[in-house]
């Protein structure tokens, strides 16, 4: 049977690549955000609000840019609905909350190793729990390369300990199991439902709830001219087009196949931070080579069992 175009190796790679980029890019966006909106490290109201306002722009601009391509309106029925708020918990409100609140009481670099565990979660889950691919030594094998690559990445002498608090790094973790199970939901929701319009409307319901709830528990933002909305527009683009490719992905390939390359998002985050906010000490130097290069090798090795079956 021959392979729909999505499900050919290179261009899930160039097109998973391209979600990593984009992804990659919100780390730096966020930080300079925080500074443009008046947004203290601590304040984890505004920050969540902050947060609600990206997501539900993001998902307006899903929903209209995926009914102009589609040429119909993209409005869910009553199939559709709870399939909707079920992947608006787990991938936005819980995965980012969980996220927002824990990096309050943890360091960035224990947060991003924890955060790329999401890929060993999401493989589990599908393989263990919803029987939607087998768990195999070389799919674990790629994913321990690629998790190395990024605690090596992440290691530069500070910020790491043997400390695990619940209100610090399990709330990170409870955060990648978010994730991880809204990855499995989406390859399962995809294939009764139209994913961009699941997409579009989860990141629009999500973001609403916690625009509402990060807004109640005290936190506020202030824009500061077209600079501002500029930058939340751009935000808004990156969960619009990454998540919606992603989920699109996800539809037409394991799980496996395509999470691996959460490993690439710590990668591109940590470039993009050095080209953008003069955070050059991790990127350019040996480990950070080092680091891409387990990672790609990783990647590799998951991948490697489909593409010698490409049609």
């Amino acid at each position: 049977m021959k392979k729909h175009m999505l499900e050919r190796t290179l261009v899930v790679w160039f097109l998973a690549l391209i979600c990593c980029l984009l992804w990659g890019s919100a780390v730096p966006s966020i930080k300079i955000g925080y500074k443009m909106f008046e947004i203290a490290a601590e304040d984890s109201a505004a920050q969540i609000l902050f947060a609600g306002i990206r997501f539900f722009l993001a998902g307006v601009l899903t929903v209209v840019f995926g009914s102009l391509i589609q040429r119909q309106i993209l409005i869910p029925g009553k199939k559709e609905f709870p399939l909707i708020v079920k992947l608006a918990l787990f991938q936005t409100i819980l995965q980012y909350v969980f996220f927002y609140l824990g990096l309050a009481h943890t360091s960035g670099v224990k947060s991003a190793i924890i955060v790329a565990s999401n890929v060993f979660f999401s493989i589990l889950i599908a393989s263990l729990i919803f029987h939607q691919e087998k768990l195999t030594a070389r799919k674990m094998i790629g994913c321990v390369l690629g998790f190395a690559g990024v605690v090596l990445i992440n290691l530069n002498g500070t910020g790491l300990d043997l400390g695990f608090r619940w209100n610090g790094e399990m709330l990170i973790v409870l955060s990648t199991i978010a994730y991880a199970l809204s990855s499995v939901f989406i390859k399962r929701y995809s294939r009764i439902a139209n994913p961009v319009l699941l997409s579009g409307w989860q990141f629009a319901f999500g973001g609403l709830v916690m625009a509402v709830a990060g807004f109640l528990m005290g936190g506020r933002v202030y824009w500061h001219g077209p600079a501002a909305a500029a930058l939340m527009v751009y935000m808004a683009f990156i969960s619009a087009v990454a998540y919606t490719i992603w989920a699109v992905l996800l539809k037409y390939n394991p799980v496996s196949k395509v999470t691996v390359f959460g490993f690439m998002n710590p990668m591109f985050g940590v470039v993009l931070s050095a080209i953008l906010l003069q955070e050059k000490g991790q990127a350019f130097s040996l480990r950070g080579l080092t680091s891409l290069i387990l990672v790609c090798i990783g990647i590799y090795i998951v991948n490697k069992g489909d593409s010698s079956s490409e049609a």
